[in-house]
């Protein structure tokens, strides 16, 4: 492939923020395992759903303000920088706590796109956006992503997917183009890539 951006997701991915997803859950009332924006939107329009978005909303604040980088994103992103591959976010978060935790920590991006802008992963809708807005087919894209919903999104739009796994492989692991537990192996993938563009 030839290499021509990068999409990441923020939460486990480029940062650590240190949500709690099943204390998130409890608060709201949402199931164990369910996942929680499709959860709040499953409450009826009113009281009950503003309610939920508020608990939602308080933990992605405390998130973004607590998030650390996971060891080498930085490197990684000045690299890309460097290597003229374009690099952007999709994320479920808010735009609100996308933009908190990006300014906080000083990075910067050619594109973000939050729940606000598109549909939230695993629908494509969102990297088509990206690729679009870049020009690029989405063939010359990677998605490095944590979670299943991450690479399902890229592959649903045509790119390829990295799993990011700096603990042990989830059960989803098979679903990934590419696996890595560190961004030095995913700095090896890229110059990898490139040498192979």
């Amino acid at each position: 492939m030839t290499l021509s951006g990068i999409i990441f997701d923020m939460d486990g991915t480029l940062v650590d923020s240190g949500l709690d997803f099943d204390a998130i859950r409890r608060d709201i009332g949402i199931p164990d395992g369910h996942p929680i924006l499709e959860g709040v939107a499953a409450f009826p329009e009113g009281p009950q759903r503003d309610r939920a978005l508020e608990i939602l909303q308080g933990h992605e604040r405390e998130g973004a303000l607590n998030a650390t980088p996971y060891p080498g994103v930085t490197q990684l992103l000045d690299r890309l920088g460097r290597l003229e591959i374009r690099c952007g976010v999709l994320t479920r978060n808010s735009r609100l706590s996308a933009n908190t935790t990006i300014e906080r920590l000083g990075w910067s991006f050619d594109i973000v796109l939050t729940r606000e802008d598109a549909p939230a992963k695993p629908d494509p809708t969102g990297v088509y956006a990206i690729c679009d807005d870049w020009n690029v087919p989405p063939a010359d894209v990677l998605f490095v992503g944590d979670y299943h919903f991450d690479l399902q999104a890229g592959h649903n739009a045509g790119t390829r997917a990295v799993l990011f796994a700096p603990g042990s492989l989830p059960e989803w692991a098979d679903q990934a183009d590419w696996v890595v537990s560190s961004f030095g192996e995913l700095e090896e993938l890229v110059e990898q890539l490139c040498g192979d563009g």
